[in-house]
């Protein structure tokens, strides 16, 4: 049975700043699923928050972008933000950046994952099972290191030295500086590791938008990398994003997807999407109170059975308590990047500031920047010289 999985998600508004949705949005968010449940639209779903972001798990048999399926979760995000300006929350309706979409909520504001498979049908994959990673308060690429990790450093994943994983995986990667449309290029592990690499240590410009397995040509994770401010064509936020990841057989386990989110890795996003940070696992339903506001991510596992539905119950990874000492960590480096404060590697450089104020308060100091030459053409001495306004 060909079944699809979508995760759609968006800040649409929270209490006393950027921090957690109410329980009255995400009960309008899960009322909402339950609707499209019962009309057949929707298999199952699910509905969880991660910070300030409303996140929604699906299964269905539409496909990906299916305008069906993404005009339910933007009209469930329509309610939550109603509802969110009826009680004056903070961002309402951010991250909802267009008045109506054309169908395809790719490109509209709201992070989305999909991916589309043949549900208990090959002898390669008896089972079904699968995470949802969720992002918030950081950059679309925040997913580009542990994915490397997980998918082509059997260090990281010894499964890769396995039969069914051995001949590796296929990352599609996106420019998400070009605005004309979806810009991939496809790369293979490990022979093109060090190209891979070489895109995907810089987080704010490439990120991976997909990986296929080489040896069966399934399709392993789907990511949400796309920036909102190439969007919308301002800051609105961080892009805060969302990455769906089949696990276990042919795929690597969920300890191996996991281990290298041990780092705490820095990623650019915090106060203001603006500064370096360490990436914190917390677990679902964490809202962003703790000191400074640490990019957090958030990860949530399912199995499916042969319907397509959801089993009674889900995994909650980050709730482990191995997971308290990497919180620890992930908050003294915080400390210790936050005391250096606006300086340097601190923050993100200029190109890359992405909160408007920041951008407008040094354009507006260099545009007051004059060249000063002497007479003749070469260095003035001081109080002798020729000021010419800098371009």
């Amino acid at each position: 049975m060909r079944t699809t999985i979508s995760v759609i998600k968006a800040d649409v508004g929270s209490i006393g700043g950027h921090t957690m949705p109410s329980a009255r949005m995400l009960d309008s968010v899960r009322s909402a699923v339950s609707e499209a449940i019962a009309r057949d639209l929707m298999v199952d779903g699910f509905v969880c928050h991660t910070g300030d972001d409303i996140a929604i798990v699906m299964s269905h048999r539409h496909g990906k972008g299916h305008p069906d399926i993404h005009g339910f979760a933007w009209d469930a995000f329509l309610g939550a933000t109603g509802i969110a300006k009826m009680y004056g929350l903070y961002g309402a309706g951010q991250d909802l950046l267009v008045d109506a979409p054309s169908g395809n909520l790719r490109g509209a504001g709201p992070g989305v994952a999909e991916i589309e498979f043949d549900l208990l049908q090959a002898k390669h994959r008896p089972a079904e099972s699968f995470m949802v990673l969720a992002a918030d308060k950081c950059g679309p690429g925040a997913y580009n290191l542990p994915l490397f990790l997980a998918f082509a450093d059997p260090m990281y994943c010894a499964g890769l030295m396995l039969p069914q994983m051995i001949e590796g995986f296929r990352f599609r990667i996106i420019d998400m500086d070009n605005t004309a449309g979806d810009s991939i290029i496809e790369l293979d592990a490990p022979e093109d590791a060090y190209h891979i690499a070489a895109l995907l240590r810089d987080n704010e410009r490439f990120g991976i938008d997909a990986i296929i397995s080489r040896s069966y040509g399934e399709q392993a994770a789907a990511v949400s990398a796309q920036r909102l401010h190439s969007i919308a064509g301002k800051y609105t936020g961080k892009d805060d994003p969302v990455a769906l990841i089949r696990n276990q057989g042919i795929f690597p386990a969920p300890e191996e997807l996991l281990s290298p989110f041990v780092k705490a890795h820095y990623v650019g996003g915090d106060a203001r999407g603006s500064h370096v940070m360490p990436l914190m696992p917390v677990p679902l339903n964490t809202a962003v109170t703790g000191a400074y506001c640490l990019p957090i991510v958030s990860c949530i596992g399912f199995s499916m059975e042969g319907s397509g539905r959801f089993t009674d119950a889900h995994t909650d990874f980050f709730a482990n308590p191995a997971w308290d000492e990497v919180r620890r960590r992930a908050q003294q480096k915080a400390i210790e990047m936050r005391s250096q404060g606006w300086s340097g590697a601190a923050m993100l450089p200029y190109s890359e500031l992405e909160y408007g104020g920041f951008r407008d308060t040094v354009g507006n100091l260099v545009k007051r920047f004059q060249i000063e030459t002497g007479p003749d053409g070469g260095g003035a001495e001081p109080g002798s010289a020729v000021v010419h306004a800098a371009r």
